[in-house]
C-alpha cells in the first residue's frame, strides 16, 4: 500500500509529533523507530528520508518545541510597558505554555539530557537563543539593563533548573508559580 503524497514539511511535522507521542508513552530509551513511524502514520523509509537516527529526530523535536516556546515569549512582550512588566508577561505566557503540555515538556527537559554531547549541544543552542531574546528585551527597553550575555545565560539556566524541580515533583501544572521568582532573578542580575 502506497503512502499518501504529502509535502515534505508535513511528513517531518508528523514524524516530530509521532516522536513526541512515542517518547511520552515509552520514554526515549524504550521508543523505537517502529513506534515513531506508527504514531506518525508514515513509512520507515519516510523516517530515514528526514532523519538518520532516533536521536536526530528527538533533537529536531526539542528544537521545534523550543522555537515555539520562544514564539510564546515574544508574543508575551508588550513594548509599551516597562521592561519589568514585559519580563513578567513573557514569563507568564511561557510557563503557561509549558504547563499546557506536561508530557511533552517532561520528555524534552529530561530526555534531551540523555543524548550526551548531541543533546547538550542542542540544549546550548536553544538556551543561547532564549538568552539573546532576554538581552534584547531587558537591554532594549527604557530603564532596562544592563544585562550581560553571561548573566542572561545564567538566568536561563536558573529558570531551567526551577522548571526541572517542578517536573521532578510532578507539579508541572503549577509552573506559573515560577513567574515571580524568575522575574526576581532577572531583576537581581540587572541590579534593579
Amino acid at each position: 500500500m502506497d503512502e499518501p503524497v504529502f509535502p515534505v514539511p508535513e511528513h517531518r511535522s508528523r514524524l516530530l509529533e509521532g516522536m513526541a507521542r512515542a517518547v511520552a508513552a515509552k520514554g526515549y530509551a524504550g521508543t523505537t523507530i517502529a513506534d515513531i513511524v506508527r504514531e506518525a502514520s508514515v513509512s520507515r523509509r519516510t523516517f530515514y528520508e528526514h532523519f538518520q537516527a532516533k536521536s536526530e529526530c528527538l533533537i529536531a523535536l526539542y528544537e521545534a518545541a523550543s522555537h515555539n516556546a520562544l514564539k510564546v515569549l515574544r508574543a508575551g512582550i508588550a513594548p509599551a510597558h516597562p521592561w519589568e512588566a514585559q519580563v513578567e508577561q513573557a514569563l507568564a505566557a511561557y510557563f503557561a505554555a509549558l504547563a499546557a503540555n506536561p508530557l511533552l515538556m517532561r520528555t524534552l527537559y529530561i530526555e534531551i539530557l540523555g543524548l550526551g554531547p548531541e543533546g547538550l549541544a542542542a540544549r546550548r543552542r536553544v538556551n543561547g537563543e532564549i538568552a539573546r531574546f532576554m538581552l534584547e528585551v531587558v537591554n532594549g527597553a527604557p530603564g532596562g539593563g544592563p544585562l550581560s550575555p553571561q548573566m542572561a545565560t545564567a538566568v536561563v539556566g536558573g529558570i531551567n533548573e526551577l522548571v526541572l524541580e517542578y517536573i521532578e515533583r510532578d507539579d508541572e501544572e503549577r509552573l506559573v508559580e515560577l513567574v515571580k521568582p524568575a522575574a526576581q532573578l532577572v531583576r537581581a542580575v540587572t541590579g534593579k
